[in-house]
Order: structure tokens, then sequence, then C-alpha cells
């Protein structure tokens, strides 16, 4: 920019800045159009990515599981994302998609990795291992720098807030129906059951309405629908 020019643009922006009503009407139209550029996407979400044929909503003792995950910060050393790339797929599985991610409020992709990614972790161990490996990371694998978590061993489960945090995602677009919502109890119960019916043929005895039941849950479903989606072949390649 040349001197004349330079202090042509000083000079307007010298009275610009002295005609206070009318500097403040344009700051607040450009912080508006900043405003909608922003905030416009975030109620489009339906224009985004397609839907993942075969990608369903936690259950109920998931999403308690998943809601333990978040508050015990378990997102901050492991990531949930397998990238497209050969080192990432040959250790962790299939890279993800993002259909793959249609319920999750929050996202929980991660920003690094202390320990492994997860996504895929679904079905990969025994619930006896992820019983374990929370009460002592070291028992399952050795020089983890992994904190053991043995009050989710003792740590009851509320099925109220559960519900609770059932009708708050329905808010967002999460398709829980009223009759899901009143069977939670039920449907708890059975699932719990299960997961504590195969602990016990690991010779662990454990109470249906601990937390470590619903994290178990929770970690045993990671990566289970994409995978189902890429064995029936309805998932995008690059």
């Amino acid at each position: 920019m040349s001197d004349t020019n330079a202090r042509g643009y000083t000079a307007a922006h010298r009275i610009l800045e002295g005609k206070s009503a009318l500097f403040a009407v344009l700051v607040t139209v450009a912080i508006l159009i900043g405003g909608i550029v922003e905030i416009v996407p975030m109620f489009s979400a339906g224009t985004g990515p397609e839907m993942l044929p075969g990608v369903t909503p936690y259950t109920a003792l998931e999403l308690r599981g998943r809601d333990i995950y978040i508050s015990e910060g378990c997102y901050t050393c492991h990531s949930q994302m397998v990238r497209p790339t050969r080192a990432e797929v040959m250790r962790y599985g299939e890279w993800s998609r993002a259909g793959e991610y249609a319920y999750d409020h929050p996202f929980l992709l991660g920003s690094r990795r202390l320990g492994p990614d997860l996504h895929r972790v679904g079905g990969k161990y025994p619930d006896a291992w992820h019983y374990e490996h929370m009460r002592d990371p070291r028992s399952t694998s050795p020089g983890s720098v992994m904190p053991p978590y043995p009050w989710m061993l003792h740590d009851r489960y509320d099925v109220a807030d559960i519900q609770a945090s059932l009708r708050a995602l329905r808010k967002v677009g999460v398709p829980y129906t009223d009759a899901e919502i009143d069977g939670a109890p039920a449907a708890i119960e059975a699932q719990a059951r299960g997961i504590v019916d195969r602990l016990a043929t690991a010779g662990i005895t454990a109470e249906p309405d601990r937390d470590i039941i619903a994290m178990i849950a929770y970690l045993q479903r990671l990566g289970k629908d994409g995978r189902a989606a890429l064995s029936a072949g309805t998932a995008a390649t690059p």
C-alpha cells in the first residue's frame, strides 16, 4: 500500500472512530454475521453426513456407562476415532465413519492418546477383563499408567437419573420413545444381569446396580454398530 493510500485509509478510519454510533452499528453487524455463520450449522445437522444404516442409540445402561466415562475424564486419555491410515487400521481396526457418531452427545473423539483408541474396543475383551482393568489396570495391562477406579465396583447408579438423561437426549434428536424411557428399569436390569452372569463364569461376584456394570456395558458397545455396517457393506469407503 502506498503512503498516500495508507494516509487515506488512516484518515477514513479516524473519521469512523469519531462517529461512535455508526461505529457501534457496524461492529454489531459484523458480530451478527459472524454469529450466524457459527450458529446456523448447529441447527442444520440434517444436511451433514448421512446416517449409517444399523447405528442405533445407546441402551439406558450403556448411556449410564457413557456418563461415567465422561465424568471420570476417560476421554482425555483415550480417543474414539480410528484415522484412515495404515498404522491406525492395523492396530485398532476399521477406520471410523461419521455416521457412527449419530447419537453421540457430546462427541468423544478425543484430542490425544495416553492410552489406546477405544472406538473398536467393543467385544475385543471379555467382561471380566474390563472389570479387572478398572479395578487395577496393571493386572491386565502391565506397565499401564492408567489410575485404578475401585469405587466403580461399589457405587450404585440411579435409574431415575438415567431416565432423565434419556428424556434430555430425546430433546436433541435421539429417538428414544416413551415406551423405552418408561421401560428403562426393566431393560437396565436385564442387560445388567447378563453382564453379572458372564462375570460369574469368570469367578467374579458383582451386583447388577453398580457403576462398573454400566461401564462394561458401554465399553462393550463401542464400535459394534460400525462393524456390523461394514460387514453388511453399507458403510462408505475412502
